[in-house]
């Protein structure tokens, strides 16, 4: 036991605690909170950097930064979640409370609160994917709004003039509807609006291209105007469900909602339903069906025209047979036939005839007129003042080219008589008797010396060679046979 002795001496403690009073004590370590928290949040950050977390959505709270923020929970526990704004906008469908989620995010600790979070990267519920999802609650919401209402939809014209297709100008889906345009209702006009039927720009390429549409579409214009449309088509082919996402968008459904023209959806296969399906005047299963529905009517008459004028072409024939096998049992009557056939084969030839003349003499006078034409056009062209102001320029071009080497000439000319002029003037110049040794004495007034006759001891002297001058002092002077002798110190 330890001894309680406050009398006890530090050798009769040491051994009972085992400790060293003479060693130093280690000091206590005292942290800042925010010291403190930071280096918490450093170390679950770098051990749960990358997590994915289960769980059920509650208080869900989207702030108006655009920031959501929520609690996932289970039945033991919960944990804050922020999802940022710029990672709120990537999804694909609308959190809400009660909805069981996969998260993935990095686990942090909020400084202010000293709470712990996980910032969320991303989020795709448990069960059905994002997009499944997000199709189901836009579908309900646009139901509970009478998106969806069969007495909001109208009713497709029965003979339409032009129809307005949006897709996409590079598929086989226009190609499919033009054909079967072209095979059932040819004088029908197509109007095609290219948009990207996929991708993030998808939506509001198709809302434009509606407004466009829709802004063409003229009830003043007269019947043969084709510029106006009648009803549109919204066609893409089919896809998965991330290839028809454009298709399943808010954007588009009120886009069409808003259509005064009736819209047909032919989006992807038979079994492919879209938001568009729903929101549409009516759907067709495929690109080719909806060309089909919008020319029934048409089709319809052109089939039963074409009933009732392969009806009347029999009836005539039996009329005419019947007719036929009256008059050959008369005899006068099949003679009557016989020249009244002759005739009309008679009348036939001449009138080949005269129209094979005629087709001569207005050919012949076309050709006259296009002669006379030809004429007419290369008398213009030889009268054309376009031809004289090409040679007039020619002209004067020859004569500035003239007149340039005219100048060149002279200004030759004169160059070499100024370098003749300059090379004289160099030969007389008293420098160049300098270049050859000779040298220019002048006294202090500037005046040359000729003769030391002119010096006397003591005078200051200038002296010019050929590159450059220096001054000297006269020291003395003599007379000698031949003149008078200078003594000169520089």
């Amino acid at each position: 036991m330890i001894s309680r002795d406050p009398f006890a001496t530090r050798d009769d403690m040491s051994p009972q605690l085992g400790l060293r009073f003479d060693e130093p004590q280690q000091t206590r370590r005292i942290w800042p909170v925010r010291q403190l928290v930071a280096e918490v949040r450093e170390l679950i950050e770098q051990q749960y950097g990358d997590v994915w977390v289960e769980g059920e959505i509650s208080n869900y709270r989207p702030a108006p930064s655009g920031h959501i923020y929520f609690t996932l929970k289970d039945a033991d526990a919960q944990l804050p979640i922020v999802l940022f704004r710029r990672q709120a906008t990537l999804l694909r469908f609308r959190p809400e409370d009660g909805l069981h989620v996969l998260v993935r995010g990095r686990v942090s600790v909020y400084e202010q609160r000293g709470q712990m979070q996980l910032v969320a990267e991303t989020m795709e519920p448990v069960g059905a994917g994002s997009l499944q999802l997000a199709f189901e609650q836009l579908k309900e919401r646009l139901k509970a709004e009478g998106l969806f209402d069969a007495d909001r939809k109208q009713i497709l014209p029965a003979y339409p003039r032009t129809v307005g297709i949006i897709t996409s100008p590079t598929g086989a889906v226009i190609r499919d509807f033009l054909n079967i345009i072209g095979r059932r209702h040819s004088g029908l006009n197509v109007l095609l609006a290219p948009v990207s039927v996929q991708g993030d720009q998808a939506p509001a390429e198709i809302e434009a291209a509606i407004a466009q549409l829709n802004a063409m579409a003229r009830e003043d214009r007269a019947p043969s105007d084709p510029a106006g449309v009648d009803l549109i088509v919204l066609a893409r082919g089919g896809g998965s469900l991330e290839d028809l996402a454009a298709f399943n968008s808010e954007r588009v459904a009120r886009a069409i909602a808003a259509s005064h023209l009736p819209v047909v959806s032919a989006i992807g296969h038979e079994t492919d339903f879209t938001i568009a399906d729903f929101v549409a005047d009516l759907r067709a299963p495929t690109p080719s069906a909806a060309a089909e529905l919008i020319t029934e009517a048409q089709h319809t008459v052109a089939e039963r025209l074409a009933q009732q004028s392969h009806r009347l072409d029999r009836a005539v024939r039996f009329q005419l047979l019947q007719a036929r096998q009256r008059l050959s049992r008369v005899a006068v009557a099949d003679r009557a036939e016989v020249r009244v056939s002759t005739l009309l084969h008679r009348r036939a030839q001449r009138l080949d005839d005269l129209t094979n003349r005629a087709d001569a003499a207005l050919a012949a006078q076309l050709r006259a007129r296009q002669k006379n034409v030809a004429a007419l056009g290369a008398a213009v062209l030889h009268h054309d003042p376009r031809r004289a102001l090409a040679k007039a320029g020619d002209r004067l071009q020859s004569g500035v080219n003239h007149l340039h080497r005219s100048v060149e000439r002279q200004l030759h000319a004169h160059s070499s008589m100024l370098a003749a002029l300059d090379a004289r003037l160099h030969s007389l110049s008293p420098l160049a008797v300098l270049d050859r040794g000779y040298a220019l004495v002048m006294d202090a007034k500037g005046n040359v010396v000729r003769s030391a006759a002119q010096l006397a001891p003591g005078d200051p002297l200038l002296t010019r060679v050929s590159d450059g001058a220096f001054t000297s002092r006269v020291e003395a002077t003599s007379s000698t046979a031949r003149g008078a002798r200078t003594t000169i110190k520089n």
